[in-house]
């Protein structure tokens, strides 16, 4: 799936809620998630920055790049990691199968991305299990909290449907 580019501006609306950087800290993030979540993160800076507030995710996705720049992988603990390729403004099929692979694996489990994850956050929605929470960044802005229900996922479903 290619992201076309009229959706290129509607997908810059975070999904969820927004926090400000100034307002990313431990104590907001746990306000504004249920208790028990089960934490998602895409991106390397935003995975990083749960695990050092302590804030272990579940599943992280990552691609050990940061702002078009190469990174270190996030350090923390992984019981599994998995590998999909996915090149930029795309879905693979690939990463869609690692995703669900993931939710199925004994946690944390580390998704490395070749190629760029950010729109995967999409398929994670999609199929996150209930009580779940996704985290990513908002280039320039903050933190985006998406507490997953079925609003949200039929949401995510249909932007993916207008990239098929």
């Amino acid at each position: 799936m290619r992201l076309p580019e009229n959706l290129r501006e509607s997908l810059k609306r975070p999904l969820g809620l927004l926090l400000k950087d100034s307002k990313v800290t431990k104590e907001n993030i746990l306000k504004n998630i249920p208790k028990e979540a089960f934490l998602i993160t895409v991106g390397d800076a935003t995975t990083e920055k749960m695990i050092k507030l302590g804030l272990d995710p579940s599943i992280q996705i990552v691609d050990s790049v940061e702002k078009r720049r190469k990174r270190d992988l996030p350090e923390g603990r992984v019981q599994t990691t998995l590998h999909c390729n996915n090149p930029a403004a795309e879905i693979t099929e690939e990463s869609i199968t690692v995703i669900k692979k993931g939710f199925k694996e004994v946690v944390p489990v580390r998704i490395i991305v070749n190629g760029e994850e950010d729109l995967l956050v999409l398929p994670v929605v999609v199929y996150a299990p209930e009580n779940s929470v996704v985290m990513y960044g908002q280039p320039n802005e903050g933190l985006v909290i998406v507490a997953i229900n079925q609003k949200i996922k039929d949401n995510a479903k249909k932007i993916m449907a207008l990239m098929a």
